[in-house]
């Protein structure tokens, strides 16, 4: 076994090694940096670590066979009495061996390069027969998107800013390069009774592959843990650091009362649709479900909330309220 090592040294090939070891290195680091850049996929980068590991064999056989000189690339010379045959295949085990290693380290490094947290939401389709149902379907999209906005970890856009969006855009890269995010949230929502379908998909736009994706068939009654399951999974998706106080929120609900939860999102549906046409009627529509909704649960905090937002916006772009008004808001 001396002899080998012996060989090695004369032909070169621990230089030659290390000299891989370190080129091979440097590239590594050079695509973990600029490939996000391109926004190149999580393959490319285990492509170029599968290829380097492949050449290293490779480089040691070359070495092995031959010599830089000052006249050029030569054929190293054969030490007499060496058992060449043996020699080689030792050289081309160890260094597959060596390889080997290397990607069980290397691999799994890549496939966990950091994730870009930033994400947008856009509006879900509805996919109800009744058309009036939009309103629930831009709920649950909303009460997605807030429930994410609490994890201080993610880049969530503002519904304002996705609202002109489609629910599922021809070009999504084309979008997420508006929005300056990486990855996006559709959903379409189907309401028939009682029964609710919602389906969600989380896409990473640069690669366009899916991240996840999922499908909820629940009655009316449960889809409030619809929208905390499917924040909390995105969450998970994109790898987010939640606090216990971001967990409670992903977790609970706005309210218990399934009637007044649907009244709320009516109530906010109308109020999305004033802020648009700064009408007077939709206000007044938004007021109306906002009341109900607390007289179906006074305990409503966020329904409350929405009630005096509308007030004071219909005060401040449409007509101002009276003076007893504003003191009730």
């Amino acid at each position: 076994m001396s002899g080998l090592f012996d060989e090695l040294q004369r032909r070169k090939v621990y230089r030659v090694a290390a000299a891989y070891v370190i080129a091979a290195g440097f590239i590594i680091q050079i695509a973990s940096a600029v490939f996000p850049a391109w926004e190149l996929p999580n393959w490319t980068l285990r492509l170029v670590i599968v290829l380097l590991l492949i050449g290293f064999p490779v480089a040691l056989i070359l070495a092995w066979a031959y010599d830089m000189t000052p006249q050029g690339i030569q054929a190293t010379p054969t030490a007499p009495g060496g058992h060449r045959r043996r020699n080689i295949a030792l050289l081309i085990v160890a260094g597959v061996i060596i390889s080997i290693a290397a990607g069980f380290f290397l691999l799994p490094l890549a496939s966990a390069r950091k994730i870009n947290k930033s994400i947008a939401v856009l509006p879900f389709q509805n996919l109800s027969a009744e058309k009036e149902n939009a309103y629930f379907a831009e709920g649950i999209q909303n009460e997605i998107l807030t429930k994410l906005a609490t994890v201080r970890d993610l880049k969530v856009i503002s519904r304002t800013s996705t609202a002109k969006y489609q629910s599922k855009p021809s070009n999504l890269k084309t979008v997420a390069q508006e929005l300056g995010v990486s990855t996006i949230v559709e959903g379409t929502v189907q309401r028939a009774g009682d029964k609710v379908r919602v389906n969600v998909q989380l896409i990473d736009a640069r690669a366009d592959s899916h991240l996840w994706a999922k499908s909820y068939d629940r009655d009316f009654k449960d889809v409030l843990s619809v929208e905390s399951e499917v924040a909390a999974q995105i969450a998970d998706a994109l790898k987010a650091n939640l606090s216990p106080s971001e967990s409670h929120v992903l977790a609970a609900a706005r309210t218990e009362n399934t009637e007044a939860y649907d009244l709320f999102l009516r109530g906010q549906y109308e109020f999305h649709q004033a802020q648009s046409s700064l009408s007077a009627d939709a206000y007044d529509r938004a007021d109306a479900f906002y009341r109900q909704a607390l007289a179906r649960d006074p305990n409503f905090a966020e329904a409350a909330a929405e009630l005096a937002r509308n007030r004071l916006s219909r005060h401040w772009f449409v007509s101002p309220l009276a003076p007893a008004e504003l003191e009730e808001v």
